[in-house]
């Protein structure tokens, strides 16, 4: 009896669909079988386990309650079932974060609540009067605004954020002028740090935690190029943020002019001095504000002039600069030797 050569495609079975660590579909993997005369030339095995239900759906719902399909993340084909829509890795996550606020009226509401932003932005080119008036608000509180186009602030929020976007602060910055009267009224020898634009968040939040160590009493920064405060700021500053109240000044400039008018010496920390740090030439033990620059390019030239005295930190290796957490760090902790040498 001949055997018959049966060339038809067999009917395709539905495959099982195998996820990673992530709960994300695996793509398949196509495999050669020598002999196999199947379109395509894919590997089908003879045999199924006995017991397994070959009428089950080809996806499964995940831990959000939507629908798995085939394909790997991206896949913009329709789901095999459910009608759910297909995940887009190139979007922004889904924003569960209370930091930040999107929508015209709830940033303008945010606003005359008193609530403290850390930065607005803006689609750019809008002007109606929610937009003014948002404006004219953050203004008088030093709140900065960008007008940035549309791909800024979808890449910030995948809601329907109507062109605008904040982000609220997890501390209340309180004014310089308040915080330096109430250190005299108080009898304690005013003990500053000032931030020239430095950006990172994390080498924010170390220098913070090395300040409150030291016994810093406010930090002083720019209201625009400052590294902004937020959850990670917090963290890595290990809470000093809670602790040491921040000054966001519009004007550094006249910031320090009002230093100095008010008896704080200014002493900058400066690869670009002569002096150095461990001659200890300069006298810091009465009232002080360090000012450290940015990670790039260091102090800008018009503050490093108003700077009463500049100094550098010696070094001996052939590397030939600090980061500026490590260098705020040692800056401060020549100012509190002064200080628990002389007794103040």
């Amino acid at each position: 009896m001949e055997k018959s050569n049966d060339d038809r495609p067999r009917p395709l079975k539905p495959r099982r669909t195998f996820f990673d660590s992530e709960n994300r579909p695996v793509p398949r993997t196509p495999r050669r079988d020598f002999g196999d005369d199947s379109p395509g030339g894919y590997r089908r095995p003879d045999a199924r386990p006995e017991g397994r239900d070959d009428n089950r759906p080809a996806s499964r719902p995940d831990n959000r309650g939507g629908q798995r399909f085939d394909g790997p993340r991206g896949n913009a084909s329709r789901p095999s079932g459910g009608g759910e829509k297909p995940f887009y890795s190139h979007r922004p996550a889904a924003d569960h974060n209370i930091d930040m606020l999107f929508g015209l009226r709830p940033i303008l509401e945010a606003l005359h609540a008193g609530r403290t932003l850390e930065k607005i932005f803006l689609l750019r080119g809008t002007k109606n009067s929610i937009t003014q008036e948002i404006n004219d608000l953050a203004r008088e509180r030093g709140t900065p605004v960008s007008m940035v186009p549309t791909e800024k602030l979808d890449g910030l929020t995948r809601k329907n954020h109507q062109g605008a976007v904040a982000f609220v602060s997890p501390i209340d910055y309180m004014p310089l002028d308040s915080i330096l009267a109430g250190l005299y009224e108080e009898g304690k020898v005013p003990f500053l740090l000032i931030l020239d634009r430095v950006t990172d968040v994390r080498n924010f939040g170390a220098i913070a935690r090395n300040a409150e160590c030291m016994g810093v009493h406010a930090i002083v920064v720019p209201a625009r190029g400052a590294a902004q405060i937020n959850g990670d700021a917090v963290k890595t500053s290990a809470g000093a943020l809670n602790l040491i109240p921040v000054c966001r000044e519009a004007n550094l400039r006249d910031s320090l002019n009002f230093l100095r008018q008010s008896g704080v010496q200014i002493v900058a920390c400066t690869e670009k001095s002569d002096a150095s740090l461990e001659a200890a030439t300069v006298d810091m033990t009465g009232p002080v504000a360090v000012l450290m620059g940015s990670e790039e390019d260091g102090i800008s030239p018009e503050y490093l002039q108003l700077a009463d005295h500049r100094l550098r930190i010696p070094m001996t290796g052939q590397i030939g600069s600090l980061n500026v957490s490590v260098a705020s760090g040692i800056m401060l902790f020549e100012v509190l030797r002064q200080r628990l040498t002389s007794g103040k």
